[in-house]
């Protein structure tokens, strides 16, 4: 409510109702009453409402990518569902409501309704009904999921190869309750029927099936491999979710079954995210957001973060795992590109995707993710989750995936764009019909997550989050999960009665093959229900309306009338990337072929982006896990491109003399880094004085190593979980989200600095006495260094200087005694990690061999 007040031009808002009650519900003569906790004093008590409430409103801005209150007052970034044009006009003017919907009428109604009910007649016993707003109650609103629709698809999937009486019950079920989205106010035009036998089979259609985004950790390991290995079995795809993949998943199981994921995760917060996941996936997926979240990040309680996922994780057993809400190395349609440049070098067989919830604008950016050289965009709409989304999200955050749907394939084509890559769809999908109008709308593979969960046995209890799910599935502690009893043959089941039911819809549409009907928009209708008077409302015209109609005949021969309605091409690279790790590996595979030892030196530029990456997975790819540390050796002098020394893994040393742009060392996986200024530069003897790398360095690094002399740009080790890293001086939100690792600061930091910081160890010096203005101590405390921490602090800054040369480095160990003083030492309050070890010593050098003038 305060959110959209203030969004809406209100400079300060006043809940005066909600404060009263408050004050009533701890009024003195309530405070008598037997309690198992002490009850706050009224004033306590609307100060602890006021301290949520704004605390909920700053969760909003945040969402929204927000910081200051003056920049979303009256910014009115808002959409309206179901508001007609008479009331837009007149209180949300400039507001987008796509579908339209009801007016002032139809609202005097619904206030009128709410009073009756809390001010009943004399007679009447006034109480607070359960409405079933959350969870399914008889009388409550209608639930998508409710109890007897799910027995319903769980029998039929239980009767074998003999249910499809139950899976038609299934469907009748579905079928005859009210609509509730707006496929449900659609119907489809036959074209004359054909006979089954000429539709494509049942097998072809699951390969476009796909389970959604659920994480190790959102899912009990039981769950995550059966859904896994089900889909498998089919030659669909699975997706891991974020949070890591576990190794052990990779070896085939001894019935020939395959345990791990096809489609590989990469979400804000990296969780897992190492050089050997990415090169396991055969797609991987950009989460920019969640249909049932939009604009946060991911969330795991703490308890459920077992040793397991903490492993997974890189991160400690018991403590939450927070993702941030943004990617911090995307801000732009031009950082996307390189995220997914990145991607497609360190694992060129991989197809790329990026993943988008539905809104209005939502096509514009799904041309952008095209343009950006994806191969492929998911539009998520708001009926999915699996249930750990906040209820304040659930309830008033995301769209239908039909409206995003519709827009997207309309820009696509609009813009000469859609042969280039394909679409896909998820968000609530249950049945063969769902699939079939999602195909008509332009939809080219289709994704499930709850329907998947029920066919495994889910039974709705709306717990996930809790860790107490009765059934096994999404829950970590051992006694739950002994009573999951699902199997992937439920899965197969499953989707293979939806596959069957697509087919008889194609069947009496006359059409052969999905493929026939993507994008046939023109073959939908509206349906009317007289007897629900505000569906009859609902405009559909821009889900209806035809992309091909009216569209110019742009300067793409591809574009116009005559466009496709479906991706063409098998890929979409970006083309003429000049690659300099190809260099490298034309010298060096023959190297890692008879194992022995690699060095060269390279002049390199910012043209060069992701130099090393492509080197990371083809290492990796020949099973270069057991070659020794800096194994390959490669120097640079230049001025790096982006994403230098991306996904290094510990065979590998980079070294460059000059500066880097920004995503320095991203995705770290136990390789080396080491920057240092040219020779000749002005300020090679005041480097703790000048920036020699951009931002977001390290950015989910999970091991490994990285010396700069010189400063660092903003969000320096943001997700960092688990490497070792020494610089000079570090901008703003140095240390964000860190849960594991070591960072040594010899130099003045910016603001906000260790925000969100869950575990890990970062070391500062503070020779000006301004850290404790510029740290957040939300989550972490500073102290002085104990003799651990000194000997773990001496022995990295005497690395950094063996490593850079730095004089930075020098001048400290020159002077250690007055300079251990001024060491911060900032550790979480949840988890105050132990001094680490100090550092091995490093590799012998090896001659270089190669050298490129």
């Amino acid at each position: 409510h305060c959110a959209a007040l203030i969004g809406y031009g209100a400079e300060a808002v006043h809940p005066w109702l909600a404060l009263e009650s408050v004050q009533a519900l701890f009024a003195e003569e309530e405070r008598g009453k037997p309690t198992d906790a002490p009850r706050p004093t009224p004033r306590e008590a609307r100060l602890k409402f006021r301290a949520a409430a704004e605390k909920g409103l700053l969760k909003v801005l945040s969402k929204m990518g927000i910081s200051a209150l003056s920049s979303y007052c009256g910014a009115q970034i808002f959409e309206a569902l179901g508001l007609g044009a008479e009331v837009i006009d007149r209180c949300f003017t400039g507001t987008v409501s796509i579908i339209g919907g009801i007016g002032f009428a139809e609202i005097a109604e619904d206030v009128l309704a709410r009073h009756r009910a809390a001010y009943p007649a004399e007679a009447a016993q006034a109480g607070l009904p359960d409405f079933g707003r959350v969870r399914f109650r008889k009388e409550g609103e209608d639930h998508a999921w409710s109890p007897p629709i799910v027995k319903a698809l769980q029998r039929a999937i239980g009767d074998g190869a003999t249910g499809g009486d139950g899976y038609a019950d299934f469907l009748s079920r579905l079928t005859a309750r009210a609509p509730a989205s707006p496929r449900d106010l659609l119907t489809m035009r036959s074209r004359g029927p054909i006979p089954l036998e000429e539709v494509e089979p049942a097998e072809a259609i699951r390969t476009r099936f796909i389970t959604t985004a659920m994480s190790l950790g959102a899912l009990s390991p039981e769950a995550h491999r059966t859904l896994a290995i089900g889909m498998n079995r089919m030659g669909a795809r699975s997706n891991c979710g974020e949070g890591g993949e576990d190794p052990d998943t990779y070896a085939p199981l001894p019935n020939g079954d395959r345990a791990d994921n096809k489609i590989k995760q990469v979400a804000s917060g990296r969780f897992g995210v190492t050089t050997r996941y990415l090169m396991r996936a055969e797609e991987l997926e950009i989460k920019m957001a969640q249909g049932s979240k939009p604009g946060e990040g991911g969330q795991l309680p703490g308890h459920k973060v077992t040793a397991l996922i903490a492993r997974l994780r890189h991160s400690v057993p018991g403590v939450p795992l927070i993702s941030p809400a943004p990617h911090h190395d995307i801000y732009s349609i031009e950082d996307l590109a390189q995220l997914i440049h990145d991607l497609k070098q360190v694992n060129p067989r991989a197809r790329v995707g990026v993943k988008l919830v539905t809104e209005a604008g939502v096509g514009t950016v799904a041309a952008g993710v095209a343009k950006a050289y994806a191969d492929y965009v998911l539009i998520s709409g708001h009926n999915g989750g699996t249930g750990a989304s906040p209820l304040s999200s659930i309830k008033h955050a995301g769209s239908p995936w039909e409206l995003g749907l519709a827009e997207t394939q309309a820009r696509l084509i609009a813009n000469g764009l859609r042969h280039r890559i394909e679409v896909r769809v998820d968000g609530g999908l249950r049945t063969g019909r769902d699939v079939v109008i999602a195909a008509l709308l332009g939809a080219e593979a289709y994704g499930f997550g709850t329907a998947s969960l029920v066919s495994i046995g889910c039974d709705m209890a709306r717990q996930c989050h809790l860790n107490s799910c009765p059934t096994g599935i999404a829950t970590q502690k051992p006694e739950l999960r002994a009573k999951f009893t699902g199997t992937p043959d439920q899965v197969v089941g499953y989707f293979t009665w939806m596959a069957e039911e697509v087919r008889r819809i194609l069947a009496e549409l006359g059409f052969h093959s999905l493929d026939e009907v993507i994008g046939r928009v023109d073959l939908l209708e509206r349906v009317d229900h007289p007897e629900m008077p505000r569906a009859q409302m609902l405009d559909l015209s821009a889900v209806l309306a035809n992309p091909l109609a009216g569209v110019p005949v742009l300067a793409d021969p591809l574009g116009g009338r005559d466009a496709p309605r479906r991706r063409t091409v098998a890929r979409n690279d970006r083309p003429g990337v000049e690659s300099l790790d190809e260099e490298i590996l034309s010298v060096l595979e023959p190297r890692l072929d008879s194992g022995r030892p690699f060095a060269g030196v390279y002049d390199i530029g910012n043209h060069h982006l992701t130099v090393g990456a492509r080197v990371a997975g083809r290492i990796v790819d020949r099973g270069g896990d057991a070659l020794p540390v800096g194994h390959v050796r490669l120097r640079f002098r230049g001025s790096a491109g982006q994403s230098f020394g991306a996904f290094a893994v510990p065979a590998m040393h980079l070294e460059l003399e000059g500066e880097a742009n920004d995503y320095v060392g991203k995705g770290l996986s136990g390789g080396e880094v080491v920057i240092r200024p040219f020779r000749e530069a002005a300020y090679a003897g005041a480097t703790h004085r000048h920036v020699i790398l951009g931002n977001t360095t390290l950015y989910g690094a999970t091991s490994g190593k990285l010396f700069a002399a010189g400063r660092a740009g903003d969000r320096f080790a943001v997700r960092n979980s688990g490497a070792v890293a020494v610089i000079e001086g570090a901008g703003n939100h140095c240390c964000e989200y860190m849960t594991s690792g070591v960072v040594v600061v010899l130099g003045q930091v910016g603001r906000n600095f260790g925000a969100g910081m869950s575990n890990g160890i970062a070391y500062v010096l503070d020779e000006a006495g301004t850290f404790a203005s510029r740290c957040n101590f939300d989550m972490v405390d500073a102290r002085p260094l104990d003799e651990a921490d000194a000997d773990v602090v001496r022995a990295l800054v005497r690395e950094h200087l063996d490593k850079t040369g730095s004089p930075r480095a020098a001048a400290v160990l020159q002077d250690w005694e007055r300079f251990r003083p001024l060491f911060q030492k900032v550790v979480p309050h949840t988890a105050p990690a132990p001094a680490p070890a100090a550092p091995p010593p490093a590799p012998t050098e090896i001659p270089t061999e190669r050298v490129r003038p």
